[in-house]
């Protein structure tokens, strides 16, 4: 069922610090307030992200581009650290956590968890932003740019991108 809400946003979600940071693809992000700001990502309890996530309280959200899709799938195929020296990614530190961010996402979003519950098979981490960085030419005027590649993922092996085409009403 849950298939039927797709193609979605896929994200990186990178928590951990030192040498025991991960880094792992989610399309189950959500905004949960926007005064205050407050996002959600569900992971299962099964990843390596999960515990990380729990020991140390924080995580970002990273926004990859189509030019990080074979990232994204080694993030979401693959689990463990290990995986990051397989990941052409820079992990650079953050604003305001000592999760670090990804200097080649679009944008990157800071995140403390305020709050986490158990849903079914997954764990919603609610956070509260408390700080951001983002790429000037993929968001102009507050509003994201289709063109600079945002990724959506379809099913499995499948993803898309925006076209350069707003519709408006």
């Amino acid at each position: 069922m849950y298939r039927l809400l797709y193609p979605m946003r896929t994200y990186l979600i990178v928590t951990g610090r030192d040498d025991e940071v991960n880094v792992m693809a989610a399309d189950w992000v959500t905004v949960l307030s926007f005064k205050p700001e407050i996002v959600g990502v569900a992971v299962s309890p099964k990843r390596y992200t999960h515990g990380l996530i729990k020991k140390y309280g924080e995580y970002v959200i990273s926004v990859p581009s189509v030019q990080m899709l074979r990232d994204v799938w080694i993030a979401g195929t693959e689990s463990g650290p290990e995986k990051l020296r397989k990941m052409n990614i820079t992990l650079t530190p953050s604003k305001t956590i000592k999760t670090p961010s990804i200097s080649e996402a679009l944008a990157n979003i800071e995140c403390k968890v305020i709050d986490y519950r158990d849903y079914g098979d997954h764990t919603l981490f609610v956070g509260r932003v408390t700080g951001y960085t983002y790429n000037p030419e993929a968001f102009k005027n507050g509003e994201p740019v289709p063109s600079a590649g945002f990724l959506a993922h379809i099913a499995r092996n499948k993803f898309i991108t925006f076209k350069d085409e707003i519709l408006t009403i």
